[in-house]
């Protein structure tokens, strides 16, 4: 018992001391100056305080973009391009990401989706023997517009499909066609035998 008495005493005696003092003293200040140091680094490092406000850059063309980001030390990255929008113009921008008026750092990038050139084509369906009704709600569900301008064919079957126009030109089914074009009709008019 008296070693761990003396043991005990020893170890008190050396938190004591000045030199256990000194050496504490060292350890604190060293890990002030550290956690100083690493916050400057970081704060320099990473720009902090350091905002830039994000430009609206919709309806902007991809070359006005690039000028635009570059004068604010941004960058950009296309990402897609999305159904087209006849609002917009060509090859012109329809989203971004951060939005126009949020703040980032220097350098950050900025996602783009594009405005395609046209619309996308679409395969024309085979209709015939369709009913008219059913023709015009598939060619509508695909994306094409149905024209007004039937062209009547003698025909048993009254209101059947017996064709398809575009711009007064008979189309075959497989024939591609951007979106929003408007199909017309040929359905047989029920006089036939």
């Amino acid at each position: 018992m008296s070693n761990f008495t003396e043991s005990f005493k020893g170890l008190f005696q050396f938190i004591k001391s000045k030199s256990f003092l000194k050496n504490v003293i060292i350890a604190v200040v060293s890990i002030l100056v550290f956690v100083f140091v690493l916050q400057w680094w970081l704060g320099v490092t990473t720009n902090h305080n350091q905002k830039v406000q994000v430009p609206n850059l919709h309806k902007m063309s991809l070359a006005d973009v690039e000028q635009k980001l570059s004068e604010l030390n941004l960058d950009f990255v296309v990402i897609d391009s999305a159904s087209y929008n006849p609002e917009y113009p060509k090859k012109s921008v329809i989203e971004q990401d951060p939005e126009a008026g949020d703040f980032v750092k220097e350098k950050r990038k900025i996602y783009l989706t594009l405005n395609p050139s046209k619309y996308r084509d679409v395969e024309v369906p085979n209709l015939n023997g369709r009913t008219r009704r059913q023709a015009t709600t598939h060619l509508r569900s695909i994306g094409f517009k149905v024209g007004t301008n039937v062209t009547w064919v003698h025909d048993i079957g009254k209101d059947v499909v017996r064709g398809l126009k575009h711009n007064g030109q008979k189309i075959e089914p497989g024939t591609k066609l951007p979106k929003q074009t408007t199909i017309d009709l040929i359905l047989g008019d029920g006089n036939g035998y």
